[in-house]
């Protein structure tokens, strides 16, 4: 598969030319890559009005995803907003946008731009904040029972600990009710090339968004945003507006270089190896749970544990492993998540392996997580993020209503949304995660 972004890059770096453009580093070499980093100068093409290479880079991503598929150098993020702007074009009224209450907090910066109205969709059952289990069920009921027909249902899936929706069934019920089904697929980028590929558009969603930085061999901040065929017509006039509207008018070629690669390294065998290393680890997961080790998720390429059965606490356990020189994807009270690629070795496989079990298993760990409440909006995500405000001791903010969802990433999933009342049990669960100063409407 060729790699024009790439190839323009590497025969401009040799031309040797005097560089009176932007970037002000001139190609001069830092940090050792700056050569290869140049802007939208003649032949370079631009992200956003494409048209030559990397509208060529972007068709043979397109051509391996089986979908229109678009380069973002500002990762998901910029995919989630640009998705949601998309969904409620054309909206009569304000747009209604139902949810899964564990969205990342760039889904709560998109409500306060766009200005959408949200219905939190909790789930049939959560063991986490972290996680909505919302069976085709469960949306079936809230679409029949809801006042106001949503502009699209929103979803995470996989989320962070590594739980899969039914997507195909989900899928389903939106097209009974007229309704798009979008999907955060930010830590699900290879399950396009899975034996069987399990990527959300096969599955029947409309739009969806992969962090390609996340679990393929691309660069921070190298995403991709997929349309349906479903929606293909409506969409792709207007998809480059849309992305441009949240992104710089300064996108990485440096990402973007990486993309390209990635198609190359994807089309070559990519496929094979990844289901040759998902065998491997479904080895290294029946080993874990032999010796006692509660997993969680369903995801192929992580391994979540739920350390408390064993005796830990997840952060307690990561602090552990980070001492024999394994660092993990995230960790909090109850769990552990780790992140597989195949370019993990098998030597490397093994060594965690053998590092975990090695760990004695002790008495569990009995204190269970704060079970999430329904919460009481005070006012609109826009209007509080656009009030002022000021911080405070979590202690001090019962009865307040959250400004910002100041959480970081990872998980970068609020426990309280902006404009919902913070409460006894809200308050207790800030405790239980360690978060000690929220921001609150002044």
């Amino acid at each position: 598969m060729t790699t024009p972004i790439c190839d323009f890059v590497r025969e401009y770096k040799e031309k040797q030319s005097l560089r009176l453009h932007m970037p002000g580093h001139k190609g001069v070499n830092l940090l050792g890559f700056e050569h290869l980093d140049i802007t939208e100068i003649d032949g370079a093409d631009s992200l956003y009005e494409a048209d030559g290479i990397i509208a060529e880079s972007e068709a043979n991503a397109s051509q391996l995803f089986g979908c229109d598929t678009f380069y973002s150098a500002e990762g998901s993020s910029q995919c989630i907003r640009a998705m949601l702007y998309l969904a409620c074009i054309g909206a009569d009224k304000k747009p209604l946008i139902m949810a899964g209450r564990n969205a990342h907090k760039t889904f709560l910066s998109a409500a306060a731009l766009i200005d959408f109205d949200i219905q939190w969709l909790y789930g049939d059952k959560q063991d986490s904040y972290l996680s909505c289990s919302i069976s085709a069920e469960y949306l079936e009921k809230t679409l029949k029972n809801s006042e106001r027909k949503p502009s699209a249902v929103y979803i995470t899936s996989p989320d962070y600990l590594g739980n899969t929706a039914d997507i195909k069934s989900l899928a389903q019920v939106c097209r009974r009710y007229g309704v798009m089904l979008v999907v955060d697929n930010a830590h699900g980028a290879y399950l396009k090339f899975m034996p069987q590929s399990q990527h959300p558009i096969d599955m029947g969603a409309d739009m969806c968004c992969d962090s390609a930085h996340k679990t393929l061999p691309v660069l921070t901040g190298g995403a991709y945003l997929h349309i349906g065929k479903t929606v293909a017509e409506k969409y792709i006039p207007v998809v480059k507006n849309a992305l441009a509207m949240f992104g710089s008018t300064s996108p990485s070629y440096i990402i973007m270089q990486s993309l390209d690669m990635a198609n190359k390294y994807i089309s070559d065998g990519y496929s094979e190896k990844l289901g040759q290393f998902c065998d491997k680890l479904k080895n290294i997961r029946n080993k874990l749970s032999a010796k006692g080790f509660q997993l969680a998720g369903d995801e192929p390429m992580k391994i979540t544990i739920s350390t408390k059965s064993y005796g830990y606490e997840g952060k307690e356990f990561a602090e552990i492993l980070a001492d024999r020189n394994i660092v993990c994807e995230f960790s909090d009270p109850d769990f552990l998540v780790f992140m597989f690629t195949p370019e993990i070795t098998d030597m490397q496989l093994d060594f965690f392996a053998d590092a975990v079990c090695g760990i004695p298993k002790k008495a569990a760990v009995t204190v269970l997580p704060p079970v999430q409440q329904t919460a009481v909006k005070a006012m609109s995500v826009r209007d509080a993020a656009f009030s002022p405000s000021e911080e405070i001791p979590v202690e001090k903010a019962t009865g307040r209503v959250l400004a910002a969802a100041s959480v970081g990433c990872p998980p970068a999933v609020p426990i309280v949304v902006c404009g919902e009342i913070i409460d006894e049990k809200a308050v207790e669960t800030f405790r239980y995660y360690g978060v000690d100063r929220c921001c609150v409407v002044k």
